[in-house]
């Protein structure tokens, strides 16, 4: 079985936890006897690790060239022509109206580097959307000149892609959903992210749900079939830093971490705001933000505003490298988001001999046994654990020991497994 699998971004250029849930999930599917998976992606730096898949670059996929000749002034025009059937939209309205009635593929100008292909940044930046949709004119070229079994888009990002692929190909389409318009904003949506969720969510013929939370959310907001929809949860690879690392706290104080996208999403102003209930109990305590994000300026305003800017940490974005150095110094890790999906960061502190706090508003927290569980809007209660581990050994060391037991039961293999029970029965159907 070959699978044509789409995502955004691929280890080691990743901004969060979508691009190490596709690596591991790519990584369990190769494992596997009986599957081939062919990664694309917008733009190939060239530093992937291909060792157990092969991974395309959109950027390097040249569209098709027809040359015109004007005979009253002797010039030629190159037209870059792109066969598609996916028509681009720029509001909910006009999306609902083109999905009524379908239009024949028709000629577009697309800007092109003189190889012919597109260029892709492979970020997040203003043109996020024509890249999108540019992503998804390439996607109809991989699939014509590619064969294979069946698709798999990770994310709406990737969902114009998949969509684009199956149109063409004919070929069954499975979406994963990591994450949803309503966990990124706090339900104040995106009408066309929305509209593109929705839409990848239809034309789907199969939809993985990272946690039974997410799951809920697609039946809720978007009103997909509850059968339709197959829960999956995601793992953690194996540390390879193993616990072997010289890496020493400069201080000698106990560390408390935060480390996600610093966003909405992720509750940072929670934790500051359970950090300075702890200050005002113990002082031989520090506590580091680690991540970057649009919140970001404003987490270390409140810290000044609350008057413990000694005593508290940006380290702004970490690679994996930094991640499993930080994790070596930590005492304590918080995760208080508002809305997880899943949540792979607290199973990476698990491994790393680092008991967890996390909120209740997440979907690792559905599998999590040896963990502390809070709300994340109940600053008190988590200021109540973080005291609690700092201050009772026995407790710190009982969630360390059980809860590294537990995580190695978590393994991409296994999740790998219950994909491809998906990819057969919709195969067999």
């Amino acid at each position: 079985m070959k699978v044509l699998m789409f995502g955004w971004e691929f280890p080691p250029h990743i901004s969060g936890g979508l691009g190490t849930a596709c690596y591991g999930l790519t990584k369990g599917l190769a494992g596997l006897k009986n599957i081939r998976v062919l990664f694309v992606v917008p733009k190939a730096f060239g530093d992937e690790d291909q060792s157990v898949i092969q991974l395309i670059g959109a950027n390097k996929i040249p569209v098709a060239e027809k040359t015109v000749y004007f005979q009253q002034d002797e010039e030629f025009i190159d037209i870059i022509e792109v066969q598609s059937n996916l028509i681009p939209y720029v509001s909910e309205e006009e999306f609902w109206n083109l999905k009524k009635q379908r239009t024949v593929s028709k000629s577009r100008l697309v800007k092109t580097q003189k190889d012919l292909t597109i260029d892709f940044s492979g970020s997040y930046g203003s043109n996020l959307m024509e890249e999108i949709r540019n992503y998804a004119l390439v996607a109809e070229i991989i699939a014509r000149k590619n064969r294979f079994d069946l698709i798999h888009a990770h994310d709406w990002l990737a969902y114009p892609a998949g969509i684009a692929a199956k149109r063409t190909s004919g070929k069954p389409l499975v979406i994963h959903v990591h994450a949803t318009d309503f966990d990124r904003s706090g339900g104040n949506v995106n009408p066309v992210v929305y509209a593109m969720e929705r839409e990848g969510m239809e034309e789907a013929d199969k939809i993985i749900a990272v946690s039974n939370y997410t799951r809920q959310v697609i039946i809720e907001k978007y009103a997909i079939p509850p059968k339709k929809i197959t829960t999956v949860y995601n793992a953690v690879s194996p540390d390879s830093a193993g616990n072997h690392s010289t890496i020493h706290k400069g201080v000698n104080e106990k560390l408390v971490t935060f480390l996600g996208r610093i966003t909405l999403q992720k509750g940072p102003e929670y934790f500051i705001e359970a950090a300075s209930l702890v200050l005002k109990k113990m002082d031989n305590v520090r506590f580091v933000m680690a991540g970057s994000g649009d919140k970001l300026n404003e987490m270390i305003n409140r810290v000044a505003t609350l008057g413990m800017a000694d005593k508290f940490h940006f380290t702004g974005f970490l690679n994996a490298e930094e991640v499993s150095q930080m994790f070596r110094m930590t005492d304590v890790f918080v995760m208080p988001s508002v809305s997880e999906p899943f949540g792979i960061v607290p199973l990476e502190a698990m491994q790393a001999d680092v008991p967890v706090i996390i909120s209740n508003q997440s979907g690792v927290s559905e599998i999590l046994k040896h963990a502390i569980k809070i709300d994340f809007w109940d600053t008190y209660a988590m200021a109540d654990s973080i005291y609690g581990l700092l201050n009772y050994p026995a407790l710190s060391g009982f969630l360390k020991k059980s809860g590294k037991k537990e995580v190695k039961g978590f393994t991409w293999k296994q999740s790998a497994k219950h994909v491809s029970k998906i990819y057969q029965d919709l195969l067999h159907e």
